[in-house]
């Protein structure tokens, strides 16, 4: 069952349901009144024959009876009236009002209402010269009975076409209802990997479908963005390999078609020992992202962000033996106030490669400059080198996506594209400054728990 039926048939039954308690409650409040009305009727009939026959001396049984002989009265009305001890002194048409049923129903407290059959019948204490008599009124109120049937009918009637018109209607306002979302299914049928960059419509902007389609949009956007990086990303990454990889097979070929001395071979196989580093260097760095994009969430512990910077200092200063680099460090009072909430070996891996970097592209002293605060620790490590254009500076965290103007330098730009991803996964932020000749500041902040 689709949606629109769905709809339409819940909406229907609950139609279905408030007609039927509103005309039960119509056909009880009828039922109610007409019925009050006619037991006022009897009880006027029970006093009005009480007084005649007990009050009045000149009227008798026979003159009563004649009275309501020749009256109009209730459809096949009969009366009954008994003394105190339920001694019957009149009775006219009596069907129902037996003796048991009279002595039964009696009202101590005025008067009393009950049914027989299909005749409801009230009993009414008359008290005259100290002494109690009782009344007994009973008639079938065929107008009320009539009325009732008629309104019964009107009211199953008018339940059946006002849910005949609750089903049609429903039926079409859910259709339009629904419309928007139909249109959504059509054109999400029209989107797939090569046509990511076609929207749905947003509406107004107002309503819960316009908020759904402008949310299905914005997922669009970031998969059309990780689509676009993944396919950025496989075709540099088969580039980067395909390189190193052509150069290898040339220098086998080289070698094996060739006789040299013993010299050349060891020069021949020294390059391709260096391009075997190079492309195990790459292997390793594209594993290393790999493997940190498919980790959305890491272990993070209590650590001391110097520690960590001093130990990323040691490792860059064994490729680099000749180069300065100095930290900038004010140690405050309390050893807490360096503490952060990080994973130690991921932040060393960013730190390494943000010095090697520095190392790298520039010739002079690195720098590291740890400034602590209350709520962050900012930790700039500067560098007077080639710089990065600010053309490139927007997708300097890309994979492979290297400053034009240091091309010519060795690397493979996945270096800040990995320390972008570890930065993130620690909760801090990462800025970089740089102009051309004058070198680069990455800037890294971290938040204090």
């Amino acid at each position: 069952m689709n949606i629109k039926t769905r709809l339409s048939v819940q909406f229907s039954i609950i139609v279905a349901a408030i007609l039927l308690v509103f005309s039960l409650l119509v056909y009880y409040f009828s039922y109610t009144s007409q019925l009050n009305k006619f037991r006022e009727t009897l009880l006027e009939e029970a006093k009005n024959t009480a007084i005649l026959f007990i009050n009045v001396e000149e009227v008798d049984s026979l003159l009563l009876k004649k009275i309501h002989q020749s009256t109009i009265s209730l459809e096949r009305e009969e009366i009954a009236l008994t003394d105190s001890s339920f001694k019957l002194i009149y009775s006219n048409n009596v069907h129902y009002l037996t003796p048991f049923v009279t002595k039964v129903n009696i009202s101590d407290e005025g008067e009393k209402y009950f049914s027989i059959g299909e005749k409801d019948v009230v009993c009414f204490k008359h008290r005259f010269e100290s002494k109690a008599y009782y009344v007994y009124v009973g008639a079938f109120d065929k107008s009320r009975v009539e009325n009732m049937k008629s309104l019964k009918n009107i009211l199953i009637w008018s339940i059946l076409f006002s849910l005949w018109l609750s089903v049609v209607f429903s039926y079409v306002f859910s259709k339009r209802a629904i419309r928007p979302i139909s249109e959504i299914i059509e054109s999400v049928k029209e989107i797939n990997s090569r046509r990511l960059n076609k929207r749905l419509n947003e509406g107004e902007r107002k309503d819960e479908i316009d908020n759904l389609s402008i949310t299905f949009n914005e997922m669009l956007t970031n998969l059309e963005i990780a689509f676009r990086n993944q396919e950025d990303f496989v075709t540099n990454a088969s580039h980067e390999l395909r390189t190193p990889l052509s150069v290898m097979i040339s220098e086998s070929d080289y070698i094996l078609s060739h006789e040299g001395t013993s010299n050349e071979y060891i020069s021949h196989i020294t390059a391709l020992l260096e391009d075997l580093k190079k492309l195990n260097a790459l292997i390793t760095s594209l594993l290393d992202l790999a493997h940190i994009n498919q980790n959305v969430s890491i272990d993070l512990s209590d650590i001391r962000i110097d520690e960590v910077v001093f130990n990323a200092v040691q490792q860059v200063k064994l490729k680099y033996p000749e180069r300065k680099i100095v930290p900038k460090i004010n140690f405050p009072e309390e050893d807490t106030a360096l503490i952060i909430k990080g994973n130690e070996g991921m932040l060393t891996i960013a730190f390494r490669n943000i010095l090697d970097n520095a190392c790298k592209f520039s010739t002079g002293e690195v720098t590291i400059e740890f400034s602590i605060a209350a709520e962050n620790i900012r930790i700039i490590v500067s560098d007077r080198g080639a710089g990065i254009q600010q053309a490139d500076l927007k997708d300097i965290f890309k994979p492979f996506k290297r400053g034009e103007n240091v091309k010519y330098i060795g690397g493979f730009g996945i270096g800040l594209a990995l320390v972008a991803k570890i930065i993130e996964l620690n909760h801090a932020d990462i800025h970089i400054k740089s102009r051309i000749n004058e070198g680069t500041d990455v800037e890294v902040t971290f938040r204090k728990e």
